[in-house]
């Protein structure tokens, strides 16, 4: 298991922990929530390579549980599977996927749902948009120094955040996403992150 941090927080509001479920990788990402959201933690969870599934689950079920235990989150929003062309992958990932809602639902604590193209038009402003333009955004959106990863704790902070942006009474992830580039921290970033839509920017 591994496990990486950064901590940084002035942000009063309340906290939201987003989860990229994975068996052999989970990112999580913890934000304090504002009308810019502040970076708690961010970090991914690895369990023991060559582990049997079963394994794997409790590890990533008993990190779930000591992170909102530690932190009290308001709200555990989880990204649910991308089926695509591979059905299995889609059922293997369900299952860390349920693991991390069984943790929530055990420590009493609401569960928030989005689809990836939900988060990545919350995040970027279209559902299209790769791993590395989430990570771009998200960097922006909290005002990072630099780059959070690896891209499974990106997404994690990304999950986080689209429910920030969605808001408590749209869980459902169906509202129209908001304009990310007035939610950044720095004034210059909105330049940037025009600049990079117009494919005039970073070239990711």
């Amino acid at each position: 298991m591994t496990i990486a941090t950064r901590k940084k927080t002035t942000v009063t509001g309340p906290v939201v922990i987003g989860f990229d479920p994975g068996t052999t990788v989970t990112g999580y990402g913890v934000i304090r929530a504002g009308v810019r959201s502040e970076l708690i933690e961010v970090g991914v969870v690895r369990p023991k390579r060559g582990d049997l599934i079963e394994r794997r689950l409790q590890a990533i079920y008993s990190n779930a549980i000591d992170l909102i235990r530690k932190y009290d989150p308001k709200t555990v929003a989880v990204e649910d599977p991308f089926v695509g062309k591979n059905p299995h992958s889609a059922i293997v990932l369900g299952q860390a996927r349920g693991v991390l809602l069984l943790a929530a639902a055990e420590l009493g604590v609401e569960v928030a749902h989005y689809s990836p193209k939900a988060v990545k038009s919350s995040i970027v402003g279209r559902g299209s948009a790769s791993k590395e333009q989430v990570q771009f955004m998200v960097q922006k959106l909290l005002g990072l120094s630099e780059m959070p990863g690896p891209l499974d704790a990106s997404d994690a902070l990304a999950v986080a955040l689209c429910h920030v942006h969605r808001g408590p009474s749209t869980s459902s992830a169906q509202s129209e996403p908001v304009d990310v580039s007035k939610l950044v921290k720095n004034p210059g970033d909105a330049d940037a992150i025009a600049r990079w839509k117009a494919g005039k920017g970073r070239g990711r």
